[in-house]
């Protein structure tokens, strides 16, 4: 019976395929042509891109131009036209001229990104109908210059339609991307969802290949073997140039104690390294290499015209105007499965309406003092007393939710402030306690805290003034 179901399909899937004309097919031909001419074109006149741009352009490198419909209502044209409610022309009009800014984003749009493992997907239904491995949702904001991304934890515990309580990572192999969106939306106090992208896992392997490989500060020596998956992950810690299947490695790591949280920090430092990669004046030439690779690992209902609004959105964002965060949550030990990860219905909150704009029900969440937050210690500057004598210093200013954690095995100059959590007052507040520290909008820090202080070897450098 169920050959004869994939039998069915496939002889439907063949039906459509013969009904696509010579037409249709020099459409699809030119509008990947115009999209690497014109990526081509942003990246001469902007050889440094900043961060957002970089990791914006790794998104829209593989979009599949074909694939153009929206995720809440039927589009039976692929008019180019006819533009997106998000979409504006800078002349007011669409003329077929691909201009470098002819297509600018007239609104904050949120963009679901899925991470797949073809490996386990369901092959009748294609690579992309699979558990997914990694969840990020992208704010992309005009009307302050600023990109937010939140990472899920796909262990993380929510209400599946006609499935019940179970990990959100489960919404794509049973529904898709639409039922995907859906249930993030509702989890997420009904944050509006406008498109989605789904990228393959070996995508990354390949796109480090073709960049001859990233730089990447590993924190730990990562050591981890299961013969069942035939994955093998050897790494000292330390900096290192890693190759294509190294970073896969690097990705896919996870250790009992942080679970996928710590697997998430590292995918951070992982879209650093890339981005830093990728703004190399030299990976220019490469970039229809890049187009052509990406394009077999990506499926998205963007438009071609939505993503070029995208490509020029992102050349013009600075680096500082990029904030990531880990939706907040805490594992169980108490429940039948300890990778659950339960969320914080008080900190999702405060993330919704600090990087989403969306409020509960009762109204703005209440600011949480700095005095209310845990504080994180992380000695990153060579000096081993110098842990001890900041802690104190915070405790002698009412800060009392202050510990030393292990210290960062690499030496900074420069002190961060790592906001763990989207407590963006306390981390101004927090600054202007110690008198130096550059903001850090990441979660890359101490995960049993709030903010996380890494101290650089600019203390001395103060203290000698």
């Amino acid at each position: 019976m169920v050959k004869g179901v994939q039998r069915k399909k496939k002889l439907i899937i063949g039906r459509q395929l013969t009904q696509v004309d010579s037409r249709s097919l020099k459409t699809a031909k030119w509008s990947l042509a115009a999209l690497r001419y014109q990526a081509l074109l942003i990246w001469r006149k902007n050889p440094l891109l900043s961060w957002t741009g970089a990791i914006t352009l790794c998104v829209l490198l593989g979009a599949n131009v074909a694939l153009l419909t929206p995720i809440w209502g039927d589009r039976s044209s692929t008019d180019e036209k006819q533009l997106s409610d998000f979409i504006k022309d800078k002349d007011n009009k669409v003329d077929g001229v691909l201009a470098n800014s002819q297509y600018q984003l007239s609104r904050p749009v949120n963009i679901l990104v899925m991470g797949i493992d073809p490996a386990i997907a369901e092959s009748s239904l294609g690579n992309f109908a699979a558990t997914s491995d990694t969840m990020l949702l992208l704010r992309l904001n005009p009307n302050n210059q600023s990109m937010k991304v939140l990472s899920i934890p796909r262990d993380s515990m929510v209400v599946i339609p006609e499935i019940g309580l179970e990990k959100i990572s489960l919404a794509n192999v049973n529904g898709g991307p639409a039922l995907a969106t859906r249930v993030v939306s509702k989890s997420l106090n009904n944050v509006a969802i406008d498109r989605y992208v789904r990228i393959e896992t070996d995508g990354l392997r390949e796109l480090v290949n073709v960049l001859d490989g990233i730089e990447v500060f590993v924190p730990q020596k990562m050591s981890y073997q299961d013969k069942a998956q035939k994955l093998k992950i050897d790494l000292e810690a330390g900096w290192q140039t890693l190759g294509g299947d190294r970073a896969e490695q690097f990705a896919r790591f996870q250790d009992q104690e942080t679970g996928d949280l710590g697997r998430i920090q590292r995918q951070q430092l992982l879209i650093k390294a890339v981005r830093d990669r990728l703004t190399n004046p030299a990976i220019i030439a490469r970039l229809p290499q890049l187009v052509s690779i990406m394009q077999n690992y990506v499926d998205t209902n963007l438009s071609r015209v939505e993503m070029l609004s995208l490509v020029n959105f992102g050349a013009t964002v600075d680096s500082q105007n990029l904030q990531m965060v880990i939706l907040p949550g805490n594992l169980s030990a108490l429940s039948q499965d300890p990778s659950s990860y339960w969320l914080d219905p008080g900190g999702q909150d405060r993330v919704m309406s600090n990087y989403f704009g969306v409020n509960p029900p009762l109204g703005t969440p209440k600011v949480r003092s700095l005095a209310s937050l845990r504080i994180a210690v992380q000695n990153a500057s060579g000096d081993p007393s110098l842990s001890d004598r900041i802690a104190r210093k915070l405790k002698a200013s009412g800060l009392e939710n202050v510990h030393i954690t292990s210290d960062w095995l690499d030496v900074q100059r420069q002190t961060e402030i790592i906001v763990q959590r989207g407590d963006f007052q306390a981390a101004t507040d927090l600054q202007k306690v110690l008198g130096l520290g550059k903001m850090e909008f990441a979660s890359t820090g101490d995960l049993e805290s709030q903010l996380t202080i890494r101290l650089g070897k600019d203390w001395e450098e103060q203290t000698n003034q």
